[in-house]
């Protein structure tokens, strides 16, 4: 019934920062929900988890075709730490390998650092897309920062217009609705590497950013995963299944699954809407599985 656009796993556990799946448990998970297959998104970037390399998802991916899809990752300081790294020629290489796409992104550098636009740039040059997370924090923290308001990615939407890029996240989600104050948006970290949320929650009044960049650029794609975009959605029962309706083109169910034993209300929540009417069985089956299919060409 579904395709997750966004999932992690190693082969071993790691310690301390988080419990991720093995592929075999992933698997279970999968057969739990009904979801037939995912993505595996390597994580590459030092900030807070241990990095893995693309090998071991396409390793994974070998050994489970019809579960798992690979992407690569990289992280844009690499290959020389300079803004003419040639990034693109190891991209290719992994596109040929048999990855899908690029994330997921999440080294702690603004998203307008001439490291991370030239691995934007290399992506459109090799033709894959690219996911990252954010951060509200320069330092101290995983992922791109970006300003209230998401002006550098906006900017990086206009300079890359044949990059397909997928808004995930909280810092992207939250601002689904405008924001009363800066504070209210995305997760900090304290000093024992846990996340804190300030989360806003409650009917969305005034809609936000995120909607308006939607319209307005046909390059940005929407990550479904992690419970901040379940919350965003579900915040305002009326407003989430509009907003799902209205993209439905280019939203991708997705689970985030980074931690044994989570769970994953969205499942749940889609097929609720679609029952209920709240949205099409058009905008369902494109948003569980079709547009995966479209994206990935299963």
């Amino acid at each position: 019934m579904f395709i997750d656009i966004h999932a992690h796993a190693y082969w071993e556990p790691v310690p301390y920062v988080a419990n991720f799946a093995t592929p075999e448990h992933l698997i279970e998970v999968y057969d739990k929900y009904g979801i037939e297959k995912g993505v595996l998104l390597p994580v590459v970037n030092c900030e807070i988890y241990f990095p893995q390399t693309n090998e071991d998802i396409l390793n994974m991916a070998e050994k489970y075709p019809d579960r798992f899809i690979p992407y690569c990752n990289i992280d844009p300081r690499a290959m020389s730490n300079s803004p003419e790294a040639p990034l693109d020629k190891i991209l290719q290489y992994y596109k040929d390998r048999g990855c899908k796409g690029i994330g997921e992104v999440m080294p702690n550098l603004e998203v307008l650092n001439p490291l991370v636009q030239n691995l934007f740039r290399c992506a459109e040059k090799v033709g894959l897309p690219i996911v990252f997370d954010g951060s509200i924090q320069k330092t101290g923290c995983f992922g791109l920062y970006d300003d209230f308001g998401l002006p550098q990615l906006e900017y990086s939407l206009q300079k890359f217009p044949k990059l397909k890029i997928f808004g995930h996240g909280p810092v992207f989600w939250t601002e689904i609705a405008k924001l009363d104050t800066p504070g209210e948006r995305g997760v900090g970290m304290r000093p024992d590497i846990s996340q804190f949320h300030r989360l806003p929650d409650g009917p969305i009044k005034e809609e936000g950013v995120v909607p308006k960049l939607f319209r307005k650029y046909e390059n940005l794609y929407g990550d479904l995963s992690d419970g901040t975009c379940y919350k965003a959605l579900t915040r305002d029962e009326e407003y989430g299944p509009k907003f799902l309706e209205e993209f439905q083109d280019r939203l991708y169910f997705g689970t985030d699954y980074c931690s044994c034993g989570m769970d994953i209300p969205l499942t749940r929540k889609l097929i609720e809407w679609r029952d209920s009417g709240k949205i099409s069985v058009e905008a369902f089956n494109k948003i569980a599985r079709e547009n995966a299919i479209k994206l990935l060409e299963l």
